[in-house]
């Protein structure tokens, strides 16, 4: 049980720390306009606290999503490692009791 905590908790940080890596390129190539020529400019008028909300809003769902998946990973190889132990146990208790 302690391993496979050890596991999720590991799993978490290790996805937030990934979507940390890739989000933000991809927001950027998301609001990125297309089919414009190379260094063409887009001239726009923004709200730029809109737009730190959204940037931000979305890397925070991007790093949940990224630790939700990162704890179901380290759940899943959490409960590989103690299946195979019970496994390994159980084989040995009958090798010792035949």
């Amino acid at each position: 049980m302690k391993t496979t905590l050890i596991l999720v908790l590991a799993g978490c940080l290790m996805g937030v720390a990934v979507a940390s890596w890739v989000v933000p390129p991809a927001l950027a190539w998301y609001t990125t306009p297309g089919g414009l020529p190379r260094g063409a400019e887009v001239q726009a008028v923004v709200q730029i606290s809109e737009v730190i909300r959204y940037s931000t809003s979305r890397l925070i769902r991007g790093q949940l999503i990224g630790a939700a998946a990162g704890a179901t990973v380290g759940l899943a190889l959490g409960l590989l490692f103690e299946l195979r132990a019970r496994r390994g146990s159980m084989a040995s208790r009958r090798t010792t009791a035949a």
